[in-house]
Parts: structure tokens; C-alpha cells; sequence
């Protein structure tokens, strides 16, 4: 499985997580980093980038639920986009869902216009 690698990116109030790799135990560190770094920034708008994810398992998972947790403390407005079928039907069952919307790409993400995609 190759190693997580997580891109962390802001500009305007929008804090962009690109995730490239597989999202399991040995991404700990990183998606801690990413909380500290939204504590700090305090975004607006958090998107989750999963378009290059290869795998995520169910540690993954719980890493995602705290990216979420510090999300929704700050008042942050959190997108999801580029993630999979199999991975949105995951979010849908576990309820992640609720707490997110889902877009296309991360153009769509971050627009503040636009519908969230169904």
C-alpha cells in the first residue's frame, strides 16, 4: 500500500486536504497535522480532496471523523469531492455524509455558488 501523502493548501478562507495514497494507520500524523493546521486557520470552507485516494480503511475512517470533529467546532463548511462510488456509498452508511456535501472536483468545492452534486 503506498503511504499517504497529504497536500495542505489555503487561500481566502478555504483550507483544501489533497490526499494522495492510502488513508489508514500510518496516516496518523499527517491527518493530526491537518487538524492542527484548520485549528490555526480556521477555514470557512474545509475540502476534503480524495481524487487520488487509493484505499481507506476503517482507521481511515476514524482519522476522517476527527478531521470532521475539529471541523464542526470551528464552524467550518466541509465539501468532499473526487471520492469513489464504493467510498460515497461508505460515507452514506456510516453517516458521514450528514456532516459533509459532495461536489465533482475541487473547482466545485470551493465555488461558492454552486449546488452541491446529488
Amino acid at each position: 500500500m503506498p503511504e499517504l501523502e497529504l497536500t495542505i493548501r489555503h487561500d481566502d478562507g478555504v483550507l483544501v486536504l489533497d490526499l494522495h495514497g492510502d488513508l489508514d494507520g500510518g496516516a496518523t500524523d499527517q491527518m493530526k497535522q491537518a487538524q492542527t493546521t484548520a485549528a490555526e486557520v480556521a477555514p470557512r470552507v474545509l475540502v476534503l480532496n480524495f481524487a487520488d485516494l487509493g484505499y481507506m480503511n476503517s482507521t481511515g475512517i476514524a482519522l476522517i471523523v476527527g478531521v470532521l470533529a475539529e471541523a464542526r467546532r470551528l464552524g467550518s463548511d466541509v465539501r468532499v469531492c473526487g471520492l469513489s462510488d464504493h467510498y460515497r456509498h461508505i460515507f452514506e452508511i456510516t453517516r458521514l455524509a450528514d456532516f459533509v456535501s459532495f461536489h465533482l472536483d475541487e473547482g466545485e468545492a470551493v465555488d461558492n455558488q454552486h449546488t452541491p452534486a446529488s
